[in-house]
């Protein structure tokens, strides 16, 4: 853990949640899943050991701008913990057993696509970004998990509990409870999962929460000349064709193609 990048204790905790709570709070709701911009309170390695409690947090909200959206964030941690009190099998099993038999890939393709993934090499810059992100930091803007969580899943079809662990491996927050619960959600699997029909399209969501690329430059170095939004479709010409950008790989699947894909295996929810 890089203690410069995420400094410990109870002070450094509390230096963070004035930080936060005296500047970053008014706009939270709007800017939270911006990844691109500093709009979070990066107090999650502090909740994770304990260095300050989400009550005491709780204790300091008023009633301002972005302080219900806050407060409901930290519910929501409380209550996958209480969840997994209640259910603690669900660390690894499904919570929602009429999806166990969903079909995943297995095998070499299979393990390349994930090495893919864990590495940011996928060729869609917003996932390649966040992993990237993980790797040199220990932690991910909480929009990009999603949208990580969501290609492997329903893109690359591979197991939500092999990109779970993948991040407990790795991040500096990896909570228990919020992470397992976390890639429920997006697998659908979950107390309150999302439907299986919402599949994160990574180039519109790139678009939509890093509108002028910034986030993506930051961690894919090789986009670094490409402008403004276009850096979300580096492969697209003007006239629409492919086309390789530097030593950026090209896109390892098809969105469109998987999306359908995912769809058909959701719908039969078993093995043929």
């Amino acid at each position: 853990i890089d203690l410069q990048r995420w400094p410990a204790g109870e002070q450094a905790a509390w230096t963070a949640a004035e930080r936060f709570l005296g500047g970053g709070l008014a706009a939270y709701r709007e800017q939270r899943d911006r990844p691109d911009l500093d709009a979070t309170s990066r107090l999650s390695p502090h909740l994770k050991v304990g260095s300050i409690h989400p009550r005491q947090l709780l204790a300091l909200v008023d009633d301002g701008p972005g302080a219900a959206t806050f407060a409901a964030e930290l519910c929501w941690r409380d209550f996958y913990a209480d969840v997994l009190l209640h259910r603690p099998d669900t660390v690894w099993r499904n919570f929602t057993s009429s999806l166990d038999h969903l079909e995943w890939d297995e095998g070499p393709r299979a393990d390349e696509r994930f090495e893919a993934w864990a590495s940011g090499t996928t060729g869609y810059p917003i996932v390649d970004a966040g992993m990237r992100q993980l790797l040199a930091e220990g932690w991910m803007h909480n929009r990009v998990r999603m949208i990580v969580a969501s290609f492997l899943v329903k893109d690359l079809h591979l197991d939500w509990r092999r990109g779970a662990r993948w991040f407990l491996d790795h991040l500096v927050d990896g909570d228990l409870a919020s992470n397992q619960h976390g890639w429920q959600w997006t697998a659908g699997t979950g107390t309150d999962a999302a439907p299986f029909f919402r599949i994160f399209n990574p180039v519109a969501q790139g678009r939509r929460f890093d509108p002028d690329g910034d986030y993506v430059r930051r961690y894919v170095p090789e986009l670094g000349a490409v402008a403004g939004g276009a850096v979300h479709e580096p492969w697209r010409c003007d006239d629409g064709l492919f086309s390789p950008v530097g030593d950026y790989p090209a896109p390892i699947v098809d969105h469109s193609e998987e999306r359908a894909e995912a769809l058909l295996r959701y719908q039969r929810r078993a093995r043929p």
